[in-house]
């Protein structure tokens, strides 16, 4: 272990770099004129090289690994000196909502794809499922809803028991041409449905948490806010939840068994794992995360529609969890502000941003074909990590 790693400069490089990335994306996000975007997209990408070029991107991931609790808090403090930032913004926020549930949404992907290697290209159909139990259960029982965002997860659970089989009995692209005819289904499904309101959705009442409705906002006296504060640190919450249990997950032997299912499923069978039941809780599990995801997403925009829930959105999903890094949940965030914030800042040039958002989506995966942050090699050993 080098020295740089035990002395307290460690702790101050992760303090200098929370700050120069909180203020970089408050920057990108409060950024609104043609030049004032493209600037900063440059100067990343200068930033990003010369800091390659003198070794500070190895200095950063060194002080990762030693102090991965600090990164943590840091993080959690840098988003929510964001959403107090933009405190009064509606758009802003929604934005951040939507990162922040996207990528809930993706941690449960990584469970299914990233550590057992189970295809699921129904992402947004499970989303949805979630988003659609909560307007059904939020505006027809007096369940709190809190439970109803639990019991949301359930319920796409549980509907995802039904592809257990046909997933279990097919391997590589034919499971995921399985998950694909389901997120079509599920999207045909709700369209001809009058109970659940056809192809014009459904509305969804806004969520109360202890008898408080979130709609109203939080009130600070001289201080103007936006209601959507209350969804946004919700919305932080369930994320940072989340993920402390997928990274408890992956530490455990559960995501060591998962990861030798994925790697070799002869190796593993031939040493006693049983291939199906790891499946088959990676897969129910991915599909609870994404229920929730689902469930207080359809609460943060009031209303829920098929085409919110479409093929394309499960390909969203999925190059989020590609771009981050298969299987390392430490690049959701990052990947997902790129694929959700950068369209939306790009639009000045209307329907070409989504050409040159696609183009940038190629390069990024040309010099970094492991994503953004690529997931480290499992130490079985501890004294491999001072190697």
């Amino acid at each position: 272990m080098s020295q740089i790693e035990k002395s307290p400069r460690g702790a101050l490089t992760l303090v200098a770099a929370a700050v120069v990335m909180t203020l970089y994306v408050w920057m990108f996000l409060h950024a609104e004129s043609q030049a004032a975007v493209a600037v900063l997209i440059v100067a990343a990408a200068v930033a990003l090289a010369v800091s390659r070029k003198l070794g500070a991107t190895r200095t950063m991931e060194a002080a990762v690994a030693q102090r991965p609790g600090l990164t943590r808090v840091l993080s959690l403090l840098g988003a929510v000196a964001l959403i107090a930032a933009f405190h009064n913004s509606h758009f802003v926020l929604l934005m951040l909502c939507a990162v922040l549930l996207f990528s809930t949404a993706c941690l449960g992907l990584t469970v299914q794809f990233g550590y057992s290697g189970v295809a699921n290209f129904a992402g947004a159909a499970f989303f949805g499922i979630g988003s659609y139990a909560t307007a059904v259960m939020a505006a027809h029982t007096q369940i709190p809803h809190l439970l109803v965002i639990l019991f949301s997860g359930l319920i796409a659970a549980l509907i995802g028991s039904v592809l257990i089989t046909p997933v279990l009995r097919t391997r590589g692209h034919y499971a995921a041409l399985v998950t694909i005819a389901f997120g079509i289904l599920f999207k045909t499904f709700i369209e001809v449905n009058d109970v659940l309101g056809g192809p014009q959705g459904l509305q969804v009442p806004g969520m109360k948490l202890f008898g408080v409705a979130l709609n109203e906002g939080i009130t600070i006296p001289g201080v103007e806010m936006s209601f959507y504060v209350a969804y946004a640190l919700l919305s932080l919450l369930v994320f940072a939840g989340v993920y402390a249990l997928v990274s408890a997950l992956e530490r455990s032997w559960i995501g060591l068994s998962m990861d030798v299912v994925r790697t070799d499923e002869t190796a593993a069978s031939t040493f006693g794992l049983h291939i199906a039941r790891w499946k088959v809780i990676a897969f129910t599990t991915g599909n609870f995360f994404a229920g929730i995801a689902g469930a207080l997403y359809g609460m943060v925009s009031g209303f829920v529609a098929p085409n919110n829930f479409t093929f394309a959105d499960s390909l969203l999903l999925l190059s989020i969890v590609i771009l981050g890094g298969l299987g390392n949940i430490a690049g959701l965030i990052p990947a997902a502000l790129i694929v959700l914030v950068l369209p939306e800042k790009l639009q000045f040039i209307q329907e070409y941003r989504f050409l040159l958002f696609a183009a940038l989506v190629i390069v990024i995966l040309l010099f970094r074909p492991q994503g953004l942050l690529p997931r480290k090699t499992r130490i079985f050993f501890r004294g491999e990590a001072s190697k």
